[in-house]
């Protein structure tokens, strides 16, 4: 199989020189060393245009053209990157396992670590990687994907708190609907936030009102909804008015938030339908829009980053930690992982082994050698990789012909008589 070129640090460093940045968010701390490890310059930079404007042309006075940091992206590396400088990125946690080269104190100093980043940028240029960014499209759909999920989980705080209010306040409304934060069940409580608005809702009232609904899916019916109204217990006695004063205050943050969420889906469905690489994560099964999203925002578009699967499979943390010692041999969890990749990855994992029998029957090996549903799904995760790496790399969608893995299931299901699953 033929990899993807990687690029890499030259032998020596240009201008003799290695730099280290210890990013914060109100200052930054710089170390300049030369090959023989001595200091050659140390400053700080606060973090403003001038600033970073001043650190780049300190950097430059320095003849340094290479750059080691902790983080991967914000302003800061896109003005390194824009100055065309090397940017090197290496983690905190590989960080703080270096400071113990120099000591074992275990004390944290910004200057300090910006001579660790900068030294281990001098020894360690054989295994380290150049940062090379995704495309401004790629980047900007990943902002809105992970928006997206930071505005899902405060919906559903909302949504919990709007829950556990009514059933002390108003019990009824709670299970009057499938969902809660449905716009359906939050426009019913903004009509009638209360149970003396809702006491004098019967079969016809509640049609009626339904019938200024413009969409309301597949609803009940209104006696249904009437007989679900009356069943409820009553809730707390008294104080009604203010009751449901803090019910219409929490419906209307609940379904604020749900129509930001639902304006986000529409930005990033069209981010995606216009990005080159759409094609390839839409034509895995059951991705739809938004994992087709995540998958792709996360893996990003540059090929070098991943020479080959196992390096993915690796920073998604789907591959286990392997530890050897003599005869012993160990696979472990994988910890220092790129959490928002593994999340997407194993999601769409998870989906997946409902629309594709190939991924079912990796599954189900998986649970059958007693595995967990988390390490099921990491294990389904692992071998859907290697897929999805070969079509990235290679630009192509996934083709369900050509798996010859799934064609065999399909063969021995047609011959078994077993219905297939819908994608």
């Amino acid at each position: 199989m033929k990899y993807a070129l990687v690029r890499v640090l030259p032998e020596v460093p240009p201008g003799g020189v290695c730099a280290g940045i210890d990013w914060a968010s109100a200052d930054h701390a710089v170390c300049v060393v030369d090959l023989a490890g001595r200091v050659r310059d140390r400053f700080t930079a606060v973090h403003d245009r001038a600033g970073i404007a001043g650190l780049i042309a300190r950097l430059r006075e320095n003849q340094a053209g290479e750059v080691a940091i902790e983080r991967g992206d914000g302003v800061l590396v896109d003005a390194l990157l824009a100055a065309g400088l090397t940017v090197v990125v290496i983690g905190s946690r590989q960080v703080k396992n270096l400071r113990s080269r120099y000591g074992s104190s275990g004390a944290k100093d910004d200057r300090f670590d910006a001579f660790v980043l900068a030294d281990a940028l001098r020894t360690d240029r054989a295994r380290l990687r150049p940062l090379v960014p995704d495309s401004p499209a790629t980047l900007a759909l990943r902002a809105a994907v992970r928006a997206r999920r930071d505005l899902v989980a405060h919906r559903v705080s909302a949504c919990n708190q709007l829950r556990a209010h009514l059933q002390v306040a108003f019990p009824g409304a709670v299970g009057l609907f499938s969902e809660l934060d449905s716009p359906l069940s939050l426009a019913f409580l903004a009509a009638f936030p209360g149970q003396q608005a809702a006491a004098r809702l019967d079969e016809q009232a509640l049609a009626a009102w339904l019938a200024t609904i413009p969409r309301r899916g597949n609803t009940a019916p209104a006696g249904v909804l009437a007989a679900r109204l009356a069943a409820a217990p009553r809730g707390a006695a008294g104080a009604d008015a203010a009751q449901a004063a803090v019910t219409a205050e929490l419906a209307a943050a609940t379904a604020g938030l749900a129509g930001r969420v639902r304006a986000l889906e529409a930005e990033i469905a069209a981010q995606l339908a216009a990005h080159p690489d759409q094609h390839i994560f839409t034509s895995l099964p059951r991705a739809g829009t938004l994992r087709a999203a995540r998958l792709l925002a996360e893996t990003g578009d540059c090929r070098a980053r991943y020479p080959d699967p196992w390096s993915l499979a690796g920073l998604a943390g789907v591959a286990p930690v392997t530890r050897r010692s003599g005869t012993y041999i160990s696979h472990e969890f994988r910890w220092n992982v790129n959490r928002q990749l593994r999340d997407a990855i194993c999601d769409f994992a998870d989906g997946s082994r409902h629309a594709s029998p190939w991924a079912a029957t990796v599954y189900a090996a998986a649970r059958d050698r007693g595995k967990d549903h988390p390490h099921a799904v990491r294990i389904t995760a692992r071998a859907w990789v290697l897929i999805i790496w070969r079509c990235w790399q290679d630009g192509t969608s996934y083709d369900p012909a050509k798996h010859r893995a799934l064609q065999d299931i399909l063969t021995r299901q047609a011959a078994a008589g077993t219905p297939q699953p819908h994608r």
